[in-house]
């Protein structure tokens, strides 16, 4: 007894120190981490958007062994190591078995390695001592870990081919499914791949692939894993392979993404995004229709996005009708930088109603010049024709130009517009606001489309400003998040005026594709030589912004916002409608109701003629006896004069002008203009205007130059020089000075 103690006791001993030493020596290099996972950036629902390979060699993605078909398992473990849960990590019976099939000559069945080998198999040639080596490295992580990780571990490792790395990446790849939901006859056809992913890749060998799979099955059947009737159903259940492509769903939005910094991971793994795939992909359709529409109008791209204002999620973004396309295809061109046109009038409108405006208070709209640190300026309407006295909510409806340039004075001029829409989000207005002027009104500044549609989203949620967001964020934003810009009050009043068809029926008619069957606030814009075509519309729930044009800046032909921009929208926004639901807002407690004269802007009784129905925050001035002349006319200030003289009158004798001349004015020439000879043309056609305000019959004289001032239009003929020329009326005298060069 004592020699076998002397013989058992030493053996117990080193079997000890070599199962502690097992227990206790660290893992091969290859597990000390599981493998990086790509990024796979998600919809909001889950739906894959894309997948980004690892170091530029594989699709990873892991799934934890409770998210993975018990018949994927099964059917991995009848081709790879059915005896799996019984071996110590190496199958001495496998060994046995392929040593005598290779003795013999015969063609194995299956290899001699378990899973727990596979795992740690060294990378390289297979020699005798790397095989040595695995088998010890298996032995020792099966002390270490239990059955089930090294289960996961390797169903997370495993090449299926096509750059898919792990089973969760095979799955989506090739079956377009999770691998939790795998029937067995899925299971096995995946189980398959890892023998041989090259040659058995089933997009190119689908019979090489269906063969070994059936072999599986009879295995998965012959252990039990499958009952008769399972295995019958499963081998002729037919298996919908996915076609052979990429997730590469809206291409533009994953670009923005990756443009920013801090969005990756830094250990791969799923981004989950704001996006909503299915309407992203309604809004690429509505896109391409429009661009097929327009094709003979030289447009040739357009983008959209789709905001949920309550959380300024991101619900669509397509930057071009086709990414694909060549030449600007993936230019997005809903991050690009452009000139928005009078998509921005409206926050000229909102800061005038915020220093005390309301939506019936009257401004000029007349031809009109003015005096600026770098010039003179001298807007025009898109149409030519000017319409008098108008109300703010007509000139915003009828997107008048010099009524927003008038407007823009009641605001506080262009350095408080420039100092909203940079508080807004516009990151495009780099220069100050001396440089865009009186122009920045009406969009001689840059924007991008996100950008604006974000700016629009404050005014839904009633000034309240947030940063739009792409990447999901769980929990909806507080109010507390935001950052208030302006009124609850006044962006009422803006969302009412922009949502009121008949006040922009004067250009755009009652039928055009602003109106829809519910209340939307709408605004186009067109930037000149029809190079861009916006429209933003909103309602509570959501903002809805597109825009049209060529990436390249090449006009298009005779299209403006209401015809290029407007069409998508209006299939965008009826959609959401009809999928989701719209709403309009509450009236804020302190909007009240009243009837203004329409060309006066002051309160008047409802019985008086022409009165008209108005909502303001700031009560309009009380009509007077002063705002009448002896006859009923409605008196307006002399800067009306000429207008109201000449053919684009349209009142008739329901206006006259004021009798009070005020201070004389000589508009044009404005003192310091330029002027150039051309030669090309008679000195006798080369002559330019001569206006004034606050007088009337007015005596107009030159020391230099010959002045015509027969009516209806006062002119001076130019010569080369610096000449001066004056203005006299009702005992009022004004002078001017201009200088003219030859060409």
């Amino acid at each position: 007894m004592k020699r076998v103690g002397l013989i058992v006791l030493p053996a117990l001993g080193a079997g000890l120190v070599a199962d502690a030493a097992l227990r206790l020596a660290p893992l091969p290099d290859s597990l000390a981490a599981p493998p990086p996972a790509s990024t796979e950036f998600l919809d909001r629902n889950g739906e894959p958007l894309r997948l980004m390979l690892v170091d530029d060699r594989s699709y990873n993605s892991r799934a934890g062994l409770d998210e993975i078909s018990p018949n994927l398992i099964a059917a991995t473990l009848a081709a790879e190591d059915a005896r799996f849960f019984r071996h110590p990590g190496f199958d001495p019976l496998a060994i046995v078995r392929a040593a005598f099939n290779s003795l013999r000559g015969a063609k194995p069945v299956s290899g001699a390695s378990t899973i727990t080998q596979q795992l740690v198999k060294e990378p390289g040639p297979r020699t005798f001592g790397s095989k040595i080596r695995e088998l010890v490295h298996a032995v020792q992580v099966e002390r270490q870990w239990s059955k089930k990780r090294i289960l996961e571990e390797y169903l997370n490792r495993l090449d299926y081919g096509n750059l898919r790395t792990g089973i969760a990446s095979a799955s989506r790849y090739y079956l377009a499914k999770p691998p939790s939901d795998l029937s067995p006859a899925e299971a096995a056809f995946l189980a398959a791949l890892p023998k041989a992913p090259g040659r058995l890749d089933p997009h190119r060998n689908w019979p090489g692939a269906v063969e070994r799979q059936q072999w599986i099955l009879r295995r998965m059947a012959g252990s039990g894993a499958l009952s008769a009737e399972e295995y019958a159903r499963a081998r002729t259940e037919p298996v919908a392979l996915r076609p052979h492509r990429q997730d590469f769903a809206a291409p533009h939005f994953v670009d923005l993404l990756l443009q920013r910094r801090g969005i990756l991971p830094p250990g791969g793994g799923p981004v989950r995004t704001t996006l909503d795939l299915n309407l992203t992909r309604r809004v690429e359709r509505a896109l391409s229709m429009q661009l097929a529409r327009m094709a003979q109008h030289n447009a040739r791209g357009a983008a959209a996005v789709v905001l949920h204002n309550p959380t300024g999620d991101v619900l669509a973004l397509a930057g071009s009708g086709d990414y694909f396309a060549a030449g600007a295809g993936q230019v997005n061109g809903a991050w690009i930088a452009r000139s928005p046109g009078s998509a921005v009038k409206p926050f000229t409108y909102l800061l005038a109603l915020e220093h005390g405006a309301n939506p019936a208070t009257v401004v000029p709209d007349v031809p009109s010049t003015f005096e600026t640190p770098t010039g003179i300026y001298r807007p025009n309407n898109y149409n030519h024709r000017f319409h008098g006295p108008v109300s703010l909510r007509h000139a915003l409806g009828n997107s008048l130009n010099v009524a927003a340039v008038r407007t823009l004075e009641l605001a506080g001029g262009p350095s408080e517009l420039h100092r909203l829409l940079l508080q807004l989000g516009l990151s495009t207005l780099n220069n100050p606001a001396d440089h865009y002027g009186l122009g920045l009104t009406l969009g001689n500044g840059e924007a991008r489309l996100l950008e604006l549609a974000n700016a629009y989203a404050t005014l839904a949620r009633g000034g309240l400003h947030l940063p739009f967001r792409l990447l999901s964020a769980g929990a909806e934003p507080s109010p507390g998040d935001g950052r208030r810009l302006f009124s609850d009050a006044s962006a009422y009043l803006i969302s009412d005026m922009l949502a009121d068809n008949r006040a922009r029926a004067a250009s755009f008619g009652l039928n055009s594709y602003l109106a829809l069957p519910f209340r939307v606030a709408c605004k186009t814009g067109t930037s000149s030589d029809y190079r861009d075509n916006w429209v933003v519309a909103y309602t509570p729930e959501f903002t809805v912004a597109v825009w049209v044009g060529n990436p390249d800046g090449r006009p298009m032909r005779g299209i403006t916002g209401v015809t290029g921009a407007a069409p998508a929208m209006h299939d965008i926004f009826t959609h959401l409608h009809q999928a989701r639901g719209t709403t309009w807002f509450a009236r804020p407690a302190e909007i009240r109701e009243g009837f203004v004269q329409p060309f006066t802007g002051h309160l008047t009784a409802d019985a008086k003629p022409n009165a008209v129905k108005e909502i303001f925050s700031h009560g309009p001035p009380l009509e007077n006896p002063a705002d009448y002349d002896a006859q009923g006319r409605v008196l307006l200030p002399p800067e009306y004069r000429e207008w109201l003289e000449g053919p684009q009158n349209g009142l008739g004798d329901m206006v006259a002008c004021a009798e009070s001349p005020g201070k004389l004015r000589i508009v044009s020439p404005a003192p310091g203009t330029v002027y150039f000879l051309d030669p090309d043309l008679p000195a006798a056609a080369q002559r330019i205007p001569l206006r004034a305000e606050g007088g009337h019959d007015l005596h107009w004289s030159s020391a230099t130059l010959e002045c015509d001032t027969a009516e209806p239009h006062k002119t001076v003929a130019l010569r080369e020089g610096k000449h001066t020329i004056t203005g006299e009326a009702g005992g009022q005298t004004a002078t001017t000075w201009i200088v003219v060069r030859p060409l």
